[in-house]
């Protein structure tokens, strides 16, 4: 891949690679043994090639998130040295198989990660994956009530999406970008097949909260 920006498609030619055949693997582990499906990774920004890839371990600490496990193996395992490591906000891209929940927003922006992907929403992993305390704890900590209407409250956005850190894109952001629509259909068909893949994993999930497999998270 060249230097030069790289295209919609190329950028979802590359993530949804990345999900399917580094980040699902080490989830299918971690979901057998009680963590949730959250996985993350951060790419190479001119070759589009993984640098690290982790999914959540709640096993051993509920901070552990899939972005933060992946922050943090980053910067002390694959990269220790601050000479050698790619910058996060010039080198690199981040993606995240499901848009980032309140700690990681701050965990990528205090990273400096500036560019940033998801595949699934928050009202996926609320609706798909039953999981809503990402929109809870948005709602509950950060949305300061004030005159406003419930109504408009409601229509107000979680968080700023494009700030001074970074700018947070989902998949089909970048299927807008592509040209074409039969080009739009093929993309979105993709995107399609590759969240399908998260569908055995959830349930496996599902049936450990039922089952009581161990986890550290109290948000089970």
């Amino acid at each position: 891949m060249s230097s030069a920006e790289p295209t919609s498609t190329e950028l979802l030619s590359s993530l949804l690679t990345t999900i399917e055949r580094a980040i699902i693997p080490l989830t299918r582990d971690g979901v057998s043994s009680g963590s949730k499906v959250f996985g993350a990774a951060i790419l190479s920004r001119g070759t589009l090639a993984p640098l690290t890839v982790a999914t959540n371990n709640e096993r051993v600490s509920p901070l552990l998130h899939g972005e933060i496990n992946c922050i943090q193996q980053f910067f002390t395992v694959d990269f220790p040295s601050a000479e050698t490591r790619p910058h996060p906000r010039t080198d690199c891209v981040f993606l995240a198989t499901h848009e980032p929940c309140s700690l990681c927003l701050s965990g990528i922006a205090w990273s400096g990660f500036r560019e940033v992907y998801y595949l699934f929403t928050y009202e996926d992993s609320r609706d798909l994956f039953a999981i809503p305390y990402d929109i809870d704890i948005l709602q509950e900590v950060f949305r300061v009530k004030g005159a406003e209407t419930a109504e408009q409250m409601e229509a107000r956005p979680l968080y700023n999406r494009s700030n001074k850190f970074f700018e947070a894109r989902s998949f089909q952001d970048l299927v807008a970008g592509v040209e074409g629509e039969e080009e739009k259909r093929r993309w979105t068909a993709e995107i399609e097949r590759v969240k399908g893949l998260y569908a055995g994993l959830s349930e496996v999930y599902q049936e450990g909260k039922k089952s009581g497999a161990e986890s550290s998270s109290v948000w089970k």
